[in-house]
């Protein structure tokens, strides 16, 4: 499966959709954001089911809030974007509690009632996930949420 996720998401322009049809409503839409272009690219992927949601989360992960990195208000500029579409998007900056982001996502999204998790895939390189694993895997691998992924 992995193989065949890696296959669509580096060799189409599309969103991958796991865990669910892609007619599915959803109205409680979960955004794992870490600024990257991964995470940019799925949030426009995912911009007709984030439209139709009745509630968006942009949620950031451990942040590191300079210039250099996430910017001084991680996820304020996409919830800007999303807002000037017609979203409803509220910003949440959670801790990891030093647990893989993965399972970090799994929890708050679970917490929040999320009926779609989108997020980016392969942020950092695919040898290295591939060995040491990584979100995008952990994501991949469970079968509880809705998710859409791009890169």
């Amino acid at each position: 499966m992995r193989e065949a996720a890696a296959g669509v998401l580096f060799h189409s322009p599309i969103g991958l959709r796991l865990n669910g049809s892609v007619e599915q409503k959803a109205d409680r839409v979960f955004v794992a954001w870490n600024s990257s272009e991964a995470s940019s690219a799925a949030v426009h992927a995912a911009l007709p089911y984030l439209k139709e949601a009745k509630e968006v989360v942009i949620a950031c992960f451990d942040p590191v809030m300079t210039a250099a990195h996430d910017g001084q208000d991680p996820g304020v500029d996409v919830a800007e974007w999303l807002n000037h579409h017609g979203c409803q998007v509220t910003v949440s900056q959670f801790p990891s509690g030093g647990h893989e982001i993965g399972s970090a996502i799994q929890d708050r999204a679970t917490e929040f009632g999320a009926d779609l998790v989108v997020m980016g895939a392969y942020g950092h390189a695919r040898m290295i996930q591939t060995v040491l694993g990584g979100t995008t895997r952990t994501m991949i691998e469970q079968t509880n949420l809705p998710l859409l992924l791009a890169h």
